[in-house]
């Protein structure tokens, strides 16, 4: 039997493509060759490489991988990243950490779904993938940062945080938040260097006009190590909610 939500952000999704898609659908610029192959991804977890379209000019967006979990540039830890996997998007043009990178340094992490935990009547904590009945790309809104302090070398880190909003009427029940999903047609003015704070923050509601399924799935996904197709296998648990069937 469900409870309610457990008090946490969202911190897994996979990413499940061919690099046709991933061009056909951010990348309008080049040929899905120009992309290197990638790997399914069934349980991305905080501090590991993320996938992200960045470039304003639709002729000059690319592909690139950032460490999730958002470094300031005057950072000199890594680990303050940790604490910065999301952005609240109602905050996210006045706090510190993220106003520059909200400004200048938008990006887009494509997702297959994303993972929220259920509190049972037990004490467990059920884990639900969430996403569109044909899994089908969804586009996170995201910022990106450079920090030169954290690595001991001096290297650059680049680093990304995924934005958050109040939950629609579909995770509701799961989740009071989720990932800002940006529309495809929205998905040139979220990189535009030139659209103003106002459009952008009207690009940070709650999905709408786009199904998504609630699958109760394996508890393999609790281990962010683990990375294998299991973490999908769909289970029944044992008071099966209206809102999975």
């Amino acid at each position: 039997m469900i409870l309610g939500s457990v008090a946490s952000v969202c911190g897994r999704f996979n990413l499940r493509t061919d690099a046709a898609s991933l061009v056909q659908m951010f990348l309008p610029a080049l040929d899905a060759s120009d992309v290197p192959p990638l790997e399914p991804r069934y349980n991305i977890a905080p501090t590991q490489s993320v996938a992200a379209i960045t470039g304003g000019d639709r002729q000059d967006r690319s592909l690139r991988f950032f460490r999730w979990g958002l470094v300031p540039p005057w950072a000199d830890s890594l680990t303050i990243g940790n604490r910065m996997i999301n952005a609240r998007s109602e905050t996210v043009a006045e706090k510190r950490s993220f106003q520059k990178p909200f400004a200048a340094r938008r990006c887009l992490i494509p997702a297959s779904g994303y993972y929220e935990w259920l509190k049972l009547e037990d004490g467990g904590k059920q884990p639900i993938h969430i996403h569109r009945p044909d899994d089908g790309l969804l586009a996170m809104a995201g910022l990106w940062e450079e920090n030169r302090k954290a690595d001991p070398e001096g290297k650059p880190v680049f680093t990304c945080t995924i934005l958050t909003t109040p939950a629609n009427k579909q995770t509701a029940e799961i989740h009071d938040r989720m990932p800002v999903f940006v529309k495809p047609n929205d998905l040139d003015a979220w990189l535009d260097d030139d659209s103003p704070t106002d459009r952008l923050l009207e690009l940070c509601r709650p999905l709408e006009g786009v199904e998504l399924e609630c699958t109760p799935v394996s508890t393999k996904v609790n281990r962010p190590g683990y990375d294998g197709p299991e973490c999908l296998d769909e289970v029944r648990l044992s008071t099966q909610p209206d809102l999975f069937e």
